[in-house]
């Protein structure tokens, strides 16, 4: 079986899916296989519950009535499809990467961009190896912008998302020690991610530099780029107000953004020059910055009771966690409260990471500080505003008998320390 087949097929269904639980009458379902799962064993089930087709690589559970479409390899097939879609709509697709601020920026960018085009933008986080395909197949004809967020946290993946996704514009959000356990240091960081810069590069396409970087300056020297930030770049954007939510200005005209934090300066910006470039108006630009309000515990500031908090539980590593420290040190609030939890696949880096926080925690005292996990646990500080918990229950204890008052308050850690619970006992 063909891709030019099966994209005949997708193009008289309702959309692919790799979930039984989100199946759509005549969709195609790809049961794709994983370390801990078969998604052959759920064709039938796809087929009870409405799929069209369903492609599957195990030929047992193959059906010669037409139900079914047997390949060699679902996940193949799947990224193959998602490539001769994307050549067959021939839009015009930005690709997105970084260490920090990826989906924040494909968010506001979508924000921006949809004012005047039908836009398609990758859903939440789904930046992988099976997430942009998805992506990619989720435009149609109707679709007059692409937006594709990817993530990756070994060498060369990058390299293979670019390849199926085929990008005519890129942009870097930064470098950081983000997946230093897959990356190896932040040379590989660098070399991962600028993996799209050469992509880019070969195909004579175009970047969006953020002007404000050297790292990204210095990588991105000899590629077609447009510049932004600074008043030698092509797009200069002005911060006005950082202190609450951020304010910028732009040919002009004041935007009051609903992020805060310092570090979304960039993201705000690569926007907004996103936007200038495809010719969106200063006014509609403004109209999308304004619109948009973070969601999904990324830099979201909200009151719980008497309490201000700085909600940035999403994600977290040593980079993006030393800047929401900083920013939240810049902060106004006589009573400043910080629960951090743990930061994830830093590999041998994980002790040497987290006490250098503990270290600049120590060095600046500019709150009390709750740290749970344990590699915070670990740490040595001998600070009497820090404490230290290896479980979150012990947090939950110590915590819930003395709940913060008039507090302002910042919560920080990697998605899988769920540290956003600590909303329930404050």
């Amino acid at each position: 079986m063909n891709i030019e087949l099966i994209h005949k097929h997708f193009l008289d269904s309702s959309g692919a899916s790799t979930d039984t639980r989100k199946i759509s009458k005549n969709c195609i379902f790809f049961a794709l296989k994983g370390e801990n799962f078969n998604g052959n064993l759920f064709a039938q089930e796809a087929l009870d519950k409405g799929a069209g087709k369903v492609i599957v690589d195990d030929e047992a559970f193959h059906k010669n009535t037409g139900e079914t479409i047997l390949v060699e390899n679902v996940l193949l097939t799947l990224q193959q499809l998602a490539r001769f879609h994307r050549e067959f709509l021939n839009l015009p697709i930005i690709s997105l990467t970084g260490s920090n601020g990826k989906t924040t920026s494909k968010e506001l960018i979508n924000a921006v961009l949809s004012q005047k085009f039908k836009t398609v933008a990758t859903k939440g986080n789904l930046n992988n190896h099976i997430g942009v395909p998805l992506s990619l197949l989720a435009m149609d004809k109707e679709t007059k912008f692409g937006i594709v967020e990817m993530g990756a946290n070994h060498l060369g993946e990058i390299k293979m998302l670019s390849e199926i996704a085929e990008p005519d514009y890129g942009y870097i959000t930064n470098f950081g020690k983000a997946h230093l356990e897959g990356f190896g240091s932040i040379e590989g960081v660098i070399q991962g991610k600028t993996e799209l810069y050469q992509f880019l590069k070969k195909h004579n396409k175009k970047l969006f530099v953020n002007a404000n970087d050297p790292k990204q300056l210095a990588n991105s020297e000899g590629i077609d780029r447009i510049t932004f930030g600074t008043p030698q770049s092509d797009f200069d954007i002005k911060l006005l107000n950082s202190t609450h939510h951020l304010l910028l200005e732009f040919k002009g005209i004041q935007i009051q953004s609903n992020l805060v934090g310092a570090y979304n300066f960039a993201n705000l910006s690569a926007a907004i020059a996103i936007g200038a470039y495809f010719k969106v108006s200063p006014e509609k630009i403004k109209a999308g910055i304004e619109a948009y309000v973070p969601s999904n515990n990324r830099s979201q500031l909200m009151v719980n009771g008497t309490n201000t908090i700085l909600m940035d539980a999403y994600n977290a590593n040593p980079t993006s966690m030393m800047a929401a420290l900083e920013n939240f040190k810049q902060a106004k609030g006589d009573n400043k409260i910080m629960f951090l939890g743990d930061m994830f696949e830093l590999g041998k880096e994980a002790e040497t990471e987290h006490q250098n926080i503990v270290d600049f925690l120590v060095e600046n005292s500019f709150g009390n500080v709750f740290l749970v996990g344990s590699n915070f646990f670990k740490t040595t500080s001998h600070a009497s505003h820090i404490k230290q918990f290896e479980t979150f229950d012990e947090l939950k204890e110590a915590v819930k008998s003395n709940s913060p008052k008039n507090a302002t308050i910042l919560i920080k850690a990697s998605r899988g320390m769920a540290l956003e619970r600590i909303l329930e006992f404050i």
